[in-house]
């Protein structure tokens, strides 16, 4: 049996654009993994410079039966580097190598790889295919399932991009080992996001397997990475390019975008904005009226066990709520220069609304000073 075949799989169901993700150990190395993938002459493996030396190389062993040339492209990494230039960086080897409509690209790496590679993707001679292979537990649960693809601009995190669909996505647990423990609780942050907004079962659930998950203990992980893949398929399978429902997605993220991009991208991890913003927008839940401060302790004591801050970046001594406001506004969920924010509408479901300003000040002002834990 092969490691593919005793895989989990979880459906991404989008008709056509339809495509499975593989979740287990050892997929990495086994040419049967990639079967969903398109055969053809070319193939080229974008990754960034720390996980070249660490996977590279095996994954061209393993696409070799499938393709006669696999070509290999390092991005500088981190999340600074999520930008044009970076992005041209693809274009010009595809182009170099007379790269095809039938030339895969692989997305070897985390968040940023998979967001440039799948972007990429979706430009070159208008589309061409490409496989996520993402190496981080935020990129398995989150950024690699979905089809959103960006980079950043200085004013806002993934506000040019195009929404593409992988022909598949293979989460080999193994290359989690290798993880640093400040990714990986990165990584949790998304994991955790899931229980609130829509099932509490498994925010019970990642409580009490928290330690295991941060020892990278695989049946932990297996399941982490599975249970939150069928919540994400199914709200994508509703809702693929983010009318309305798929939004919920984004629960902490508008507080933690504007972390990211006032701090500077890079000085805080995607994860890390999020985990903090998931504090501040339970917090806005509690101010709204729509959950307890009871709800507000236990999602900032778990945040904080999975090793991660939840008081707010200061951005601006001498108006911080005011500088939050302004990088909010240059958010995609924004209407007509309003806010939405993803809050909880009650344990296990969310919303997204809009908010007095005033109240978000408040809001800001708590959890920058620490006190909405």
């Amino acid at each position: 049996m092969t490691a593919f075949s005793s895989a989990r799989q979880v459906h991404i169901p989008l008709g056509t654009r339809s495509y499975d993700i593989a979740i287990g150990a050892g997929l990495l190395d086994d040419p049967a993994s990639f079967g969903a993938a398109r055969a053809g002459a070319q193939a080229l493996i974008v990754t960034n410079t720390t996980i070249e030396p660490l996977y590279a190389e095996r994954l061209a062993r393993a696409l070799a039966p499938r393709h006669s040339q696999v070509r290999l492209l390092a991005l500088p990494d981190g999340e600074q580097h999520k930008t044009w230039a970076s992005l041209n960086l693809i274009f010009d080897q595809l182009l170099a190598d007379a790269a095809d409509r039938k030339t895969t690209l692989y997305a070897l790496g985390g968040g940023v790889v998979g967001d440039m590679a799948g972007f990429a993707a979706a430009c070159y001679m208008r589309g061409v295919p490409f496989v996520q292979v993402p190496t981080t537990l935020l990129a398995q649960v989150d950024s690699s399932v979905g089809g959103k693809t960006a980079i950043n601009h200085p004013l806002g995190k993934n506000m040019i991009g195009a929404f593409y669909q992988p022909l598949a996505v293979l989460c080999d647990l193994d290359v989690l080992k290798t993880l640093p423990a400040r990714e990986l609780s990165a990584g949790l942050a998304e994991v955790i996001k899931y229980g609130p907004i829509a099932d509490m079962a498994f925010l019970d659930w990642i409580e009490s397997h928290l330690d295991a998950l941060r020892a990278c203990d695989q049946a932990a992980l297996a399941h982490a990475v599975e249970r939150s893949c069928q919540i994400k398929a199914d709200v994508v399978a509703q809702d693929e390019q983010e009318s309305n429902l798929r939004a919920i997605l984004n629960f902490g993220h508008t507080f933690g975008h504007a972390i990211e991009a006032g701090m500077g991208y890079g000085a805080w991890l995607h994860g890390e904005g999020v985990g903090a913003g998931m504090v501040m927008a339970a917090e806005l839940s509690r101010e709204l009226g729509l959950v307890d401060a009871a709800f507000v302790q236990r999602l900032s004591r778990l945040i904080e066990r999975a090793g991660l801050s939840t008081r707010g970046a200061v951005l601006d001594m001498h108006d911080n709520a005011g500088r939050y406001l302004e990088l909010m506004r240059v958010d995609k969920k924004a209407e007509a220069g309003e806010i939405r924010f993803v809050v909880i509408d009650g344990p296990g479901r969310a919303a997204v609304r809009p908010a007095p300003d005033a109240l978000v000040r408040q809001v800001i002002d708590r959890c920058c000073a620490g006190l909405c834990n």
